[in-house]
């Protein structure tokens, strides 16, 4: 008895062994999610009291499931597969060293991405390797971004070394001895059985579950878990949102609607011009500025921006499409919302794509693009050029102009300071012939937060490290508007000023679902034609085009996702973003999110701006909204998927 007690338990070794390195994967990961949920407190702050923590629990429980199973089912198949005596402890001791690799890789990923969180609010998914692939400094910002967060490498080192001393290998099996065929049996039946039972354990929590009713999950599913999309990010890990997108096509088209006429009735993106309107050959500048919040201008840290928009045509609520500096140029240039991923990293950016600077060609309009990093950085200058821009102007032009200080001025991370750069701006505009389009996106308000040595006394810290940035930004600035000003072009130009996105923030009210979101739209016209003042209504970066080429007096169809505020009375108007997976819409004082097949919630910004109080089903505005947000994706999809985004 005692002898088949012995092969028996020398049989279970192995199993016993896999299911503790299971344990150990999914302890590593609980404690990456807890370093994450600490790095991002902040943006975290009532992930305990507005969500139950059976719920996080469980929604941690099936993303990690499923990372890890796709990450380390090579090793479960080395552990579980029966072999001779002779081979299982090499064997055994290769896959100890495939199961630390594959997850201190999973660690590094997660702990990175804790720190890159702040400018995405989301977790990273694959479109970050096409979003940084021209990208010619990547070895010097991941070099400052480990120093300033040392101690999530330290983490890292932490939990690496606890993958390695806390591994078990199966013990050694004993030797030659008699009664060896019994064990030996024992042992490959039970192996054989264990391998078995893992193949559906293994495509159950890869995919989320096994019934034919379960689609494999997505990043999507995280928001079932939560209650604001921000949390979602708590409850997935990176690995599994890269491993989901990985190659994935971001624009399904639903079928919310049939009948494509009942669709357009409700909303339409082809905008058609009257006939009765007046013709202004007006030149026009937009200026993206980074991470230009309107927090920060109400905060005191941009007094020359709060001062233009006062003296410009702006809206009650005024919004970002997206969250990340490339969501900006499709949105603001091209009236491309930001819906699943960023446009021009999705193989809808080979449509063919239209933009204002196409639409103003037509009128006989020169235009130029300017951006003060590497030339290609970003993919800025392909999407500028594919949507019409004639000339780019990068930090390889800026250093051939001997007028400028060249290289001397780059601020030796991502592009020229804003200051020399907008002066070289304003010098080039001059050069180019009337009426011209132009369009700068700035760069210095950006981490690492820093300004230029010479102005290190001159603009103070504020209580968040990017305040500075944004005192040097707001100053550059309004150099740029004092040269402007001297220019023959300035009172005939019109100018649009706006963030890409939000960024750090120590306000309640632009933490939440909607603040993300909050930018500054202005317009400023000095000539004092084009009305000024706080117009009623919403604004979002989408708008700018169409309300742009509508006060020009633009004649011709044209497909715009946003609307010409100008000519559109004030309770028409709204506002969309895509949050983590929930489709977000404000119109008049109700904000509805929506996953993609049902409403999740419903607030009344009146008297609810922080987002507290959901009347999901208990509001009438709910099923009008939820007709308009689905004939905006469905038309947004099968755009996207059937290179509808210019009319031919």
């Amino acid at each position: 008895m005692k002898n088949k007690g012995s092969h028996l338990y020398s049989a279970l070794r192995t199993p016993l062994a896999f299911v503790w390195n299971m344990v150990l994967a999914y302890g590593v990961y609980w404690l990456c999610r807890l370093v994450y949920w600490a790095e991002n407190a902040q943006t975290f702050s009532g992930l305990w009291i507005e969500n139950s923590w059976q719920d996080l629990v469980k929604g941690a429980w099936m993303f990690d499931s499923s990372a890890i199973l796709y990450t380390n089912v090579l090793w479960a198949l080395m552990m579980l597969i029966p072999l001779r005596q002779k081979e299982r402890d090499a064997w055994q001791l290769a896959a100890k060293w495939l199961f630390v690799i594959v997850n201190s890789l999973a660690i590094v990923i997660n702990l990175a991405d804790a720190a890159y969180f702040p400018y995405t609010g989301r977790r990273t998914t694959a479109s970050v390797f096409n979003e940084f692939s021209r990208e010619g400094n990547l070895m010097s910002i991941f070099g400052v971004e480990v120093l300033r967060h040392w101690y999530l490498v330290i983490a890292g080192v932490i939990l690496i070394i606890a993958l390695w001393k806390g591994y078990r290998r199966p013990a050694p099996y004993p030797s030659r001895q008699r009664g060896e065929r019994r064990g030996s049996l024992a042992y490959y039946v039970i192996q054989t059985l264990c391998l078995i039972a893992f193949i559906p354990f293994c495509i159950s929590g890869m995919r989320g579950g096994l019934s034919h009713a379960v689609r494999p999950i997505t990043i999507s599913n995280a928001n079932q878990y939560v209650s604001r999309p921000a949390d979602a990010a708590f409850v997935l890990n990176t690995p599994f949102s890269l491993i989901r997108t990985w190659g994935k096509k971001p624009f399904v088209a639903p079928t919310y609607f049939e009948d494509e006429a009942q669709m357009t009735a409700i909303y339409t993106p082809l905008h058609q011009p009257t006939d009765s309107t007046i013709v202004r050959h007006k030149n026009v500048v937009i200026l993206i500025v980074e991470s230009f919040g309107e927090e920060y201008i109400k905060g005191g840290y941009a007094p020359f921006v709060d001062s233009l928009q006062k003296q410009s045509l702006t809206w009650e609520q005024t919004f970002a499409n997206g969250r990340k500096s490339i969501d900006a140029m499709p949105s603001i240039l091209s009236s491309i919302p930001m819906f699943v991923e960023p446009f021009f990293l999705t193989p809808a950016s080979m449509n063919t794509v239209g933009g204002i600077a196409r639409e103003l060609k037509q009128e006989g309009y020169h235009s130029a693009f300017f951006h003060g990093a590497e030339n290609g950085s970003m993919g800025f200058q392909a999407f500028a050029r594919a949507t019409g821009f004639e000339q780019y102007y990068g930090r390889t032009e800026y250093n051939d102009d001997k007028r400028f200080d060249g290289d001397a001025d780059f601020d030796g991370m991502w592009a020229i300071w804003d200051e020399p750069f907008l002066q070289f701006m304003a010098t080039h505009l001059s050069d180019q012939p009337e009426p011209f389009i132009a369009s700068v996106f700035t760069a210095s308000s950006h981490h690492p937060y820093a300004i230029p040595e010479a102005y290190r006394d001159t603009f103070p810290e504020g209580q968040l490290p990017i305040h500075k940035c944004i005192r040097y930004t707001d100053y550059a600035l309004r150099r740029f508007f004092e040269t402007a000003q001297q220019k023959p072009w300035y009172m005939n130009t019109l100018f649009v000023l706006t963030a890409d996105h939000t960024n750090q923030s120590h306000d309640a009210y632009y933490q939440s679902d909607l603040g993300l979101y909050r930018v500054p739209i202005m317009i400023y016209d000095p000539s004092g034609k084009m009305p000024r003042g706080v117009a009623k209504g919403i604004a979002q970066q989408i708008d700018i085009m169409p309300t742009v080429l509508g006060w020009l007096g633009y004649s011709k169809p044209y497909v715009a996702f946003g609307t010409d505020l100008l000519s559109t009375p004030a309770d028409k108007t709204w506002a969309v973003s895509y949050n983590n997976g929930i489709y977000q819409y404000l119109k008049g004082q109700r904000f509805l999110q929506f996953d993609g097949q049902e409403a999740r919630a419903l607030y009344r910004l009146e008297t609810d701006p922080l987002l507290q109080a959901n009347y999901i089903g208990h509001d009438s505005c709910q099923a009008g909204m939820t007709d308009e947000l689905k004939s905006i994706i469905q038309q947004y999809m099968l755009r996207m998927n059937q290179d509808q985004l210019i009319v031919r």
